[in-house]
């Protein structure tokens, strides 16, 4: 029964059954703020971890108030002390992870002030409370015009990255 024991603590450990590894938490300190949605944490190992923030879209760096997100998120974060449940990783190797400054949840704050949308494409994938708190967040950050709401027009990331993809080059 130990040998057993044994390796299924080994093969856990090295993430070999299915869902293992799949969750983990990093706690540390916010040392970077790249956008409105992305973040780099350095743990207690001094390791840093790119996180992608679970659940919103934020605008791109070069879009309409995507310097005012990134500022946001940096106002809210930086230097600060996080941790971060994250389930998978994204096309670009960032963790994407629910981030939880002492009882905040740092997402669902960038909603709230208008700095991101809930980003309903992966909404099956958060809680049922958390898919509900976002979409009440984003509906009356809308209702107040906070942020990026002040502007009508305001185009979501998604659609800002391809219409870039699909203008011509000069």
């Amino acid at each position: 029964m130990k040998g057993v024991l044994r390796i299924l603590a080994c093969a856990l450990a090295l993430g070999v059954l299915p869902g293992a590894g799949a969750s983990d938490v990093i706690a540390g300190k916010v040392v970077g703020v790249q956008d409105g949605d992305t973040l780099t944490v350095l743990d207690g190992e001094q390791r840093r971890h790119r996180i992608r923030l679970a659940g919103i879209d934020a605008p791109e760096k070069d879009q309409p108030f995507g310097q005012a997100a990134r500022r946001s998120l940096y106002a809210a974060t930086y230097r600060k002390s996080v941790h971060a449940q994250c389930d998978k990783t994204d096309r670009y190797g960032r963790r994407v992870c629910r981030v939880r400054l002492a009882d905040r949840d740092v997402a669902l704050r960038q909603v709230e002030r208008g700095f991101a949308w809930h980003l309903r494409q992966f909404e099956h994938e958060q809680p049922p409370e958390d898919r509900a708190r976002y979409a009440a967040a984003e509906r009356k950050a809308r209702e107040r015009r906070d942020g990026l709401w002040a502007d009508d027009r305001s185009v979501p990331p998604w659609e800002w990255r391809r219409l870039a993809k699909a203008a011509p080059v000069h």
